[in-house]
């Protein structure tokens, strides 16, 4: 049954319905047309009882009217014990018992429905007292009209029913059809949805539930669709920077092996070759932690810190490249404490520095501002600073300020920086600062208790 389309399903849980209200309301019927034609078949017997009564005190013969006698009425005229004085018509078995005689005689009235042989029937039986006392004034009224009417009762109940229940069956089947029928256009335009030929389901006018569903489902493909274009670029930009590196490197080598070369040749030749094998290495440690990210939440070992411990072991680690540039790096104490994972938050300011000394001129700074509840970590430097249209996308993936990529960089620095502050429930920013110069940075969230044993997150 679960298997079966809705809209059987609809038609079948409607059809149920129907025929237990059908049946209960046709039940219903037969009983209470029942009541009725036997209350109407008690007045009549009150009615002639009354007349039975008025015939005997006036000592008629007959107890009811003639053309109403031997017919649908009976009448009887029993004492006390049962026993019958008179019948009409003459030879009709008692009645009434010897008992409902004694109860009637004493002025109780019995109405009762008896079955009789001879004539066959069901009757319906009036037993009242006569006006001589010690009599019993019995009427009796034939309940086959009742039954004849409640027979044909029955048959058109059993005839308009099913043909309702047909009736309404194949309404609640087309209202089903109808309502689903949105559903089914959906259905084969979402058949027809790849990731090739986008497309959106239609939406019904009304404003239901299914124009909901389809509004729902249309959000859903416009996000997946611009997940798949974000992952074709980012494919297509990974390959590129793939590409580029790796085609250094073969030309390295292909030129070193065209001839005899000298010792110093060689040694330049695998001193550039394994720069451009450094960089092959870096880039896909950062395609890596961008693709993890992306799978689920970053792993995290937090701790409370001194921001300043930070900031100092990533100036150590430039010293000597900024030194070899005539650069120079500092830091400006602070006395903040952030709770987060030195490593990741370490590997984030890498990359600011790194990107400072390759872009930017002049000394580096790095800091830690206390902002409330948060600390920002900024690198600072000297340099032309970002370019204004280049500032909304900077922490985009591959998205670099030289776009021709004339002074090297993957352009995943940034973007992994906005990852490792996210994972910290934190964000970055960029500016240029108004005397000159590039200022990048890191929001992350204040230590507030007590140093703590480091914690996997």
């Amino acid at each position: 049954m679960s298997r079966a389309p809705i809209r059987l399903r609809l038609t079948l849980a409607f059809a149920v319905v129907m025929t237990a209200v059908l049946s209960a309301t046709g039940a219903w019927v037969y009983v209470r047309v029942g009541g009725a034609l036997l209350t109407s078949v008690d007045q009549t017997l009150r009615s002639q009882s009354a007349e039975a009564r008025a015939h005997a005190r006036r000592g008629e013969q007959g107890l009811v009217d003639r053309d109403v006698a031997g017919g649908t009425t009976f009448t009887q005229l029993v004492d006390a014990s049962g026993r019958v004085v008179s019948s009409g018509p003459a030879g009709l078995q008692p009645l009434l018992s010897a008992r409902d005689a004694a109860r009637a005689a004493a002025g109780g009235r019995v109405l009762e429905s008896v079955s009789l042989k001879k004539p066959d029937g069901d009757w319906r039986v009036l037993a009242v007292r006569g006006p001589a006392g010690g009599e019993v004034i019995v009427v009796a009224r034939s309940l086959e009209p009742r039954e004849e009417s409640l027979h044909r009762l029955l048959r058109e109940l059993l005839i308009a029913g099913p043909l309702a229940l047909l009736l309404a069956s194949l309404a609640g089947y087309g209202l089903a059809a109808a309502a689903l029928r949105p559903v089914e256009a959906m259905r084969r335009r979402a058949a027809a949805v790849t990731a090739e030929a986008p497309s959106r389901l239609p939406v019904p006018p009304s404003r239901d539930e299914i124009s909901r569903l389809a509004t729902t489902l249309n959000e859903m493909l416009a996000r997946l669709e611009s997940s798949l274009e974000h992952e074709r670029r980012f494919v297509a930009d990974a390959s590129h920077e793939l590409r580029t590196p790796l085609a250094l490197l073969r030309a390295e080598l292909e030129i070193a092996l065209r001839r005899k070369r000298t010792p110093a040749e060689l040694e330049a030749t695998i001193q550039s070759a394994a720069e451009e094998t450094e960089r092959l290495s870096h880039l896909a440690e950062d395609l890596l932690l961008i693709a993890r990210a992306d799978q689920g939440p970053m792993p995290l070992r937090r701790e409370r810190v001194a921001a300043d411990d930070v900031l100092e072991t990533v100036a150590a680690r430039f010293a000597r490249r900024a030194e070899r540039e005539h650069r120079s790096i500092r830091v400006e104490t602070s006395d903040a404490d952030i709770d987060v994972d030195p490593q990741r938050v370490e590997q984030g300011l890498d990359n600011l520095v790194d990107n400072a000394l390759a872009h930017g001129t002049g000394a580096v700074v790095l800091s830690a501002q206390r902002r409330g509840e948060l600390v920002e970590l900024h690198v600072e430097d000297d340099g032309p600073g970002f370019p204004d249209e280049f500032l909304p996308r900077a922490f985009d993936r591959f998205s670099r300020a030289d776009e021709a990529r004339s002074r090297g960089g993957s352009g995943l620095g940034l973007s992994i920086v906005e990852l490792i502050a996210s994972a910290h429930g934190g964000n970055v920013g960029a500016a240029n600062k108004p005397g000159g110069g590039a200022d990048v940075w890191m929001t992350m969230s204040a230590a507030r208790h007590a140093a703590r044993s480091p914690i996997l997150t």
